[in-house]
């Protein structure tokens, strides 16, 4: 798997397997199908944008390659060059770069080569390609380009469902009452309860208990106790 040196690693639990889809089977359908037409996801933050360009590369061959571009502050432009060679190249947080025209300039060149190569390029941002104030309107054309998808946020099953599935992973299990205490009482967003449920997989493991409403509340306000 090819990386990047700014300490951009894979999350190991970034997979297709434990993403929870809710309104977006189609948008994981055409991830898991192959194809060489450039893909655009958008959503919300939280919505899984990361967790699915990663699941892509997980699943791809070792040619597959991952790309943040919210790091581009601490990157030129070139160093995007060689990438039109993997076999699938994920980018992610394009909207970081937008009317920014070297990046741009660069993006440009990227698709292009990479359409030559049949490099199976996927994109991922806040909005839509033809909703970001790009500069360069070559590369606006290209982004426009591409087939879009946009990625819901999920309800509040889905948010039970996308914990029990990380939990399970962890080799944790997750009562379908003690998830929905969890939604209750602690952010909605995904990024914030996987946060929770990673504290809480610890402090089930120090103290080898088993994910009951009791021990949560209690793990919770040390955590609150310890913040404060």
């Amino acid at each position: 798997m090819k990386q990047l040196a700014l300490g951009v690693r894979l999350r190991a639990d970034a997979i297709f397997e434990s993403f929870s889809p809710g309104l977006n089977t189609e948008v994981l359908s055409a991830l898991q199908s192959p194809g060489s037409g450039p893909l655009w996801l958008w959503g919300s933050h939280g919505s899984g944008k990361t967790h699915l360009l990663q699941a892509v590369c997980a699943a791809a061959s070792e040619t597959a390659a991952y790309f943040p571009l919210d790091r581009s502050a601490a990157l030129p432009p070139a160093a995007l060059v060689g990438f039109e060679s993997c076999g699938v190249l994920c980018l992610d947080d394009v909207d970081a770069v937008a009317g920014d025209l070297a990046w741009e300039q660069a993006l440009f060149r990227l698709f292009n080569e990479g359409a030559e190569l049949r490099t199976r390029l996927i994109f991922a941002a806040g909005a839509a390609p033809r909703q970001l104030n790009w500069g360069l309107n070559d590369w606006r054309s290209r982004a426009a380009a591409c087939v879009v998808y946009h990625l819901r946020d999920l309800d509040e099953d889905g948010r039970v469902e996308a914990l029990r599935l990380r939990a399970a992973q962890r080799g944790l299990q997750l009562p379908q009452e003690t998830a929905e205490y969890l939604l209750r009482r602690m952010p909605r967003d995904l990024p914030s309860l996987f946060e929770v449920l990673d504290h809480l997989d610890e402090a089930s493991l120090i103290a080898q208990r088993r994910l009951t409403i009791p021990f949560i509340r209690e793990a919770l306000e040390k955590l609150s106790g310890t913040k404060s």
